[in-house]
């Protein structure tokens, strides 16, 4: 068999809703398995954590991470953006809004 016979598997990421990039065919997040080694889980280790993802994507989707690291880096800063975002409007919105921010107030000081 040649080197030009052999042909890389496309990366295991398809879109899910609200703009997040899923693994294979399961809900597991791109973000997910980025923040695993990124956090210096080995991919094996990673496998543990998601069962559902092949050790075969899980390697994949870091490679892809690897090579694309400034465009993978800025989804997810947009990501925790959004994230922060929902939080914030979810927090504003609560009826004990005023107890929340008491609660959290308290916990500072006691910290």
């Amino acid at each position: 068999m040649t080197m030009s016979a052999i042909a890389a598997p496309p990366v295991p990421l398809r879109p899910g809703e609200r703009g997040v990039w899923l693994v294979g065919a399961t809900r597991v997040t791109l973000d997910s398995i980025v923040a695993a080694f990124l956090d210096g889980c080995e991919p094996d280790e990673i496998v543990t954590s998601y069962p559902a993802v092949p050790l075969e994507q899980v390697y994949s989707v870091i490679a892809h991470y690897l090579h694309n690291r400034v465009e993978v880096d800025a989804y997810l800063a947009e990501r925790r953006y959004e994230a922060d975002r929902l939080r914030a409007e979810i927090e504003a919105n609560l009826p004990a809004a005023g107890a929340l921010s008491k609660l959290k107030a308290r916990r500072k000081r006691l910290e």
